[in-house]
Order: structure tokens, then sequence, then C-alpha cells
């Protein structure tokens, strides 16, 4: 017997109620960002008084105030979800109001995927119409695929066809998310130049086609240090509007960013939020940016850059870490032998190179710089 969709979502069974859903999400790890924040999303909503294009929840003022942060008249508090320039975000917001597709471009750890799903989450209400791109992403992920049992048994039709996200974003006018899109095959990628530029999905074996409704547009990120495995061809980049996240600008932004995904992180975790913890939160992204420049914050020192990244992302990994490390072997305050091994894991990625730069840098900064004496002996003892 075959069972449709349709009928399994109407039984009782694939509809939980109100108490056994809350307490499901209660339970998620990492619950999607139009649940996370659904209380300022639908306070941004009831208040947002401007237009909106075609099937947006929000208009694109109130997108822009949900990602960065803001009061509304009735004294809500919407916290910030990207801290960077202004003008980046609206220039995203506005792209995805136009019928050019989103390219999100920066280096690992620059909040591309994040910055992607709350977009979505803002504009359509759903972020989970999600590509994920790899080595190994068929053709089948962007366009659409195929039940076998029924494909065998009553041949191609529309009963037997599987919608990808991105067929269902174009059908149901919403937004669409491909993730590392330069991990993606060539052939694979180009799939979506029809898909940009004619806004269409032909399906040949049924003679018919998927139009986009008004509504439809299409994020993507892209690493832009490690090219992945295949860079872009120049037909697909033109159907992008390329906006480019950068690290963040001073240091201060940078403790704040860490700041924030430590604390709702630890919030989900049960972590202590002990306030003593910023100092170390400090430190690690001192030393991360040292590291990344090339030259102390004074300027006055030049240092040996490791392999690594050393993005923002990882800090907030390494401070996280710290504070598990600090709630259940220590006495729940942040203190720096809970991030010396995850700052040593961060940094040195290479061996044998790293491990020098890690050393010198040490001797050099770490070890002449004042109030840093026990960070210095934790970072040795973990090195040894």
């Amino acid at each position: 017997m075959t069972v449709s969709v349709d009928s399994i979502a109407s039984t009782t069974l694939a509809t939980p109620t109100t108490e056994n859903r809350a307490a499901g999400e209660a339970e998620v790890l990492r619950p999607h960002a139009e649940h996370t924040f659904a209380a300022e999303l639908a306070a941004l909503a009831a208040q947002d008084d401007r237009p909106r294009p075609a099937r947006w929840q929000l208009s694109p003022w109130a997108v822009a105030t949900y990602l960065l942060g803001g009061t509304l008249p009735d004294g809500t508090v919407i916290s910030p979800k990207y801290v960077g320039p202004r003008r980046i975000v609206e220039v995203a917001v506005t792209t995805l109001a136009t019928d050019r597709a989103l390219l999100l471009l920066g280096v690992p750890g620059t909040a591309k995927t994040w910055v992607s799903e709350h977009l979505a989450a803002a504009v359509s209400g759903d972020s989970t119409l999600l590509v994920q791109g790899t080595a190994g992403t068929p053709e089948e992920a962007i366009r659409y695929g195929w039940n076998y049992a029924q494909l065998l048994a009553h041949g191609p039709s529309r009963d037997a066809l599987v919608p990808s996200p991105v067929m269902r974003a174009m059908r149901d006018g919403m937004t669409a998310r491909v993730e590392e899109l330069t991990r993606i095959p060539a052939d694979v990628q180009d799939t979506l130049i029809t898909i940009l530029s004619e806004k269409t999905l032909p399906i040949p074996e049924l003679g018919q086609e998927v139009q986009a409704v008004r509504g439809f547009n299409l994020i993507a990120t892209a690493n832009n240090r490690d090219r992945g495995v295949n860079d872009l061809s120049s037909a697909l980049r033109r159907r992008f509007n390329t906006v480019v996240l950068p690290l963040p600008e001073s240091a201060e932004a940078e403790v704040d960013i860490v700041s924030r995904r430590v604390d709702q992180i630890g919030r989900s975790l049960d972590l202590p939020a002990g306030p003593e913890g910023i100092d170390e939160i400090r430190r690690v992204v001192t030393v991360f940016r040292e590291l990344r420049d090339g030259v102390t914050a004074d300027g006055r020192t030049k240092v040996k850059s490791p392999s690594g990244t050393l993005s923002t992302a990882e800090a907030i990994s390494v401070v996280t870490n710290g504070l598990a490390l600090a709630a259940h072997f220590g006495d729940g305050v942040l203190r720096p032998g809970d991030v010396a091994a995850g700052i040593l894991g961060a940094v040195v990625r290479d061996p044998a190179a790293d491990r020098v730069i890690w050393q010198e840098y040490l001797e050099a900064v770490v070890r002449e710089r004042d109030g840093w004496k026990d960070f210095y002996r934790a970072c040795r003892e973990v090195s040894a």
C-alpha cells in the first residue's frame, strides 16, 4: 500500500500535541533560528508597518533590525545576531528583495552560515531549506530526486518525484540556502545557472518545469581562503551579488561576539556564566588576533602567523570548552588553565611548524606581558 506524505501528516501520530512539541523543542540541542528567536520575530512582525516584498514575513528594514539588534517602539529589545558594519547587512537584505541571488563570502569563522540562517528565518520564517555542499553533493540535491519504489512501480510521475530544498523554495516562494558552494563539483554547481537566470527548473522526464513564484531567492556561502574543491564558474558567479563578511574590526567587537555566543551556547548546555570569565575571553581573542595579524596589539612586535585561521568561531569553541572544564572539573570560574589546551589545539595544526611559532610567541610576547603570568604558566604546562 502506498501512503502519501499528506496522509501521514494528517494522522494523529504525525501531529504532536502542543505539550509534546514544546517538550521536544526543549530537548533540541540547537533549535533553528526561527524557533530560538520566535518571540523577537513575532514582535517585529507585529510592529512592522513598512512595505514587505511578496511572501516576506518582515520588511527589509525589520529584517536588518532583527540581525543587527535594536529597541522597538514598545520597548521590546531585539538582540543582535551579527556584529559588524550595518551597510553589509543592508546590502545583503536588499539583494534578497531583488531577483539576484546572494553569495556570502569570507574566511572561515566570519559567521557566513549564521547570517545565512538568520536571513532565511527573518525573510521566510523557515531556515531549513538547506543544501549542504560537499565534494560528494549530487545534482539531485539541488534539482530533484526520485522515489525509486514508485518510479519502478508506476514510472516517472509527480508522485515519484522527490523535490530538493531549492525546488521547494521555488514552488513556495521562499528562501533556499546552499552552504559551502565552492565545495560542490563544478557540473553540479552549474545546475544553479538556469534556476537563477531563468527562475525555472526543468523536469525533462515529465516534460514539465517548476517556475519560481515571487518571494523565491537563494543564499549561498563560500570560503575565500580555502577555496574548496571547485571555484565558481564566471557564468554562475554573475548570477550572484557577492557580499564579503569581514573579520571583526576591533578586539572589543570580537570580544562582544565571543561573549554573546558563548553565553547562548553555555545556557543551552547548562554551563555556569561567571563574570570573571570576560578576562579570559579577552585574552583568547587577543592571542588569536595577534597571531592572525602577525603583530601584537600595540604594533611593537611582529610575530609569525600559524597555518590555522584562528577565526572568531574557533575562539568561541575554545572558550565554550574552557567553561565546560571549569564547570565539571573546577570551581565554575573560567581560568587560564581552562583555555590553554584549547588555544594550543587551535594554534598548532601543523605539529612541526606551528609548534615552533607558538613557542616563540609564548616566550617573546606572553611571558613579558603584565598580568599574564598565570596564562603563560598554563600554556607552558600544556605545551610541554
